[in-house]
């Protein structure tokens, strides 16, 4: 759910107005004007971000294979529901493939200039956490600088193979690596959390420097169980809930009382 990441066909005439339809609709859904269960009309998409047909179906298409919506027996789509289930698969599935990503990284090598690149985004997110601001602009450079990290990763890996694997398993519902990070704004264990994933990037990093593949896969593959804790730590809270884009489409579970 990564509008920045969106790749489409070169020579396609359609491909600014199926950006902004794909973009129009994602927001309509992330926002809750759509939620769960909510039938697309077509027509009506066309006449709300007053594009063509043509385009509206493409993003439809995109939004169903990103997992966004579900097609229906009538025909057309529905806005779908996700179970924790569903997400922590998501963030587990991102995560072996990250692993990878870090595997090869150490395998092939990685340049003076590429580590020196890790290492500046590194130094960034070490400058947000030493700092004593806890405001939602913190959280979002921490996001911004959390992602750069994720992508160099995955530059670094020397596989577009991999790399267009990735980017499609990112752009599942809730498992980008900052997917829960907003919703920690609120909380008091947000900074010991934010902690951690930075000790694992540096762990990371280190193995890959070290040439020791089998490390830095594993690293990388714990390092992406953070977002399970972010998960459950957004799920305790209405507030942190309400900070994650799209958290309507969430069905949480409902515990039984004890008896």
């Amino acid at each position: 759910m990564n509008p920045e990441h969106e790749t489409f066909a070169a020579g396609d005439n359609t491909v600014p107005q199926t950006v902004k339809a794909l973009l129009g609709i994602r927001e309509l859904i992330l926002s809750g004007e759509l939620p769960p269960g909510a039938r697309i009309s077509e027509l009506a998409v066309v006449e709300r971000i007053g594009v063509s047909r043509t385009p509206v179906r493409a993003a439809l298409a995109r939004l169903q294979e990103e997992g966004l919506l579900e097609p229906i027996a009538s025909r057309g789509y529905a806005v779908r529901a996700f179970s924790e289930v569903e997400i922590r698969d998501a963030i587990e599935v991102r995560g072996t493939l990250e692993g990878l990503a870090a595997r090869f990284a150490a395998e092939r090598g990685v340049t003076a200039a590429e580590t020196a690149r890790l290492h500046e985004c590194m130094d960034q997110i070490d400058a947000i956490l030493a700092s004593s601001d806890r405001t939602i602009d913190s959280f979002t450079q921490y996001v911004t600088a959390n992602d750069r990290f994720h992508r160099l990763l995955i530059e670094v890996a020397h596989s577009d193979v991999l790399c267009r694997q990735i980017e499609r398993a990112v752009s599942l519902p809730f498992a980008s690596p900052s997917g829960f990070v907003m919703a920690q704004a609120t909380l008091p264990a947000a900074r010991d959390v934010l902690i951690i994933a930075q000790a694992q990037h540096c762990s990371v990093v280190e193995a890959i420097a070290q040439r020791e593949g089998a490390r830095a896969q594993a690293l990388m593959q714990e390092h992406a169980r953070i977002a399970h804790k972010n998960l459950q730590l957004a799920l305790a809270s209405q507030t942190a809930m309400d900070l994650v884009p799209g958290s309507n489409l969430i069905r949480r579970r409902i515990h039984a009382s004890a008896q």
